[in-house]
């Protein structure tokens, strides 16, 4: 009828430019879907007016749950202390370095180890759809255990897909820099031919943390001057693990795939790291990595002194970037 209240046609790319805006400030937790944004609704539906959209908070809110967003439990989840000064910055400056790697023709992955796990016959936290539940020891000791797996993760950004490197060892700098090399040698560089640059998202501590001499050392051995490549590293601000991208994207992912189920043996627990798929298109590789990492190990200042490495201008202590040390590296 004429007159009569006409409601205003959704504007089809406003669910498209939220994601785009949220995408690189979202945050997750490792063991669920649930994910969180670090702008406010209000800031949202300003940054959305300023590319063309009028949405108001509660418009913002509707989209964010639809897509697993949800409002932050501060008494669980609330960062350790004082946020650090340069925590903004070093978000922008890990968009920027993004951005740039990706123009480059580079590779971005994100990475971190995920909670080890006992094998054998033990429960694992979650629920699962069955007759009847999975009998399993009253107690987690380690004496009755087949060992403890450590799966250090790497996602890659640009292609969505994940890989699993199960330590049966300690989990050591030595250990996360020989698992992103070998994903490079077998998947990286034959998804990437012509890469010459590798950026590296990960945490402020850890086995890839930015302190440990170890993890420098082999990332200048065993990744830039192995193959040829320039390795950037940039780590998240202390106290924002869960900022990385590999938290929500595969770890998530992997916690719900395995819920509720005995993980009894290391072919078990590869069986399942390798049927985590997503509706978006994720698939995940896992393989062994069966070496003998010891802790513990020292780097003299003299080897230190020979690392090709340079810290960024912008928070140098969280970037740098290490080039071989030789010329015509062995990558072919």
């Amino acid at each position: 009828m004429p007159g009569a209240h006409r409601r205003k046609k959704k504007d089809p790319r406003l669910e498209t430019d939220l994601l785009e805006i949220v995408t690189p400030e979202t945050a997750g937790d490792p063991m669920t879907t649930r994910k969180w944004v670090r702008s406010s609704l209000r800031r949202l539906s300003q940054r959305l007016a300023d590319v063309g959209h009028a949405a108001s908070a509660p418009t913002v809110s509707r989209l964010l749950k639809k897509h697993d967003y949800a409002r932050r439990v501060n008494a669980k989840e609330k960062e350790a202390g004082s946020q650090h000064p340069e925590r903004d910055t070093q978000f922008q400056y890990i968009e920027a370095q993004k951005a740039a790697c990706a123009a480059a023709g580079g590779a971005i992955i994100s990475v971190d180890t995920k909670k080890k796990e006992l094998i054998g016959n033990f429960k694992n936290a979650g629920q699962a759809w069955c007759q009847q539940p999975e009998e399993v020891n009253v107690h987690d000791f380690l004496t009755q255990a087949l060992g403890r797996a450590a799966p250090y993760g790497i996602y890659d950004l640009q292609r969505k897909a994940g890989a699993v490197y199960v330590g049966v060892s300690a989990d050591t700098p030595e250990f996360a820099v020989t698992a992103i090399a070998q994903w490079w040698e077998e998947c990286g560089r034959v998804v990437y031919p012509h890469a010459r640059q590798l950026l590296i998202l990960a945490d402020a501590g850890g086995s890839n943390g930015y302190r440990p001499r170890l993890w420098k050392a082999q990332l200048q051995s065993q990744l830039s001057d192995q193959f040829g490549l320039t390795v950037t590293v940039c780590h998240y601000p202390t106290g924002c693990s869960k900022w990385n991208p590999i938290e929500h994207r595969l770890f998530s992912q992997i916690s719900i795939n395995w819920a509720g189920k005995p993980l009894r043996t290391f072919d078990t627990m590869l069986g399942y790291l390798r049927d985590t798929t997503t509706t978006t298109g994720l698939k995940v590789t896992a393989r062994l990595l069966d070496g003998i990492y010891q802790t513990g190990k020292k780097v003299a200042d003299a080897v230190m002194k020979t690392l090709n490495v340079e810290p960024h201008a912008v928070c140098p202590h969280w970037n740098y970037t290490f080039r071989p040390r030789v010329d015509g590296a062995l990558a072919t």
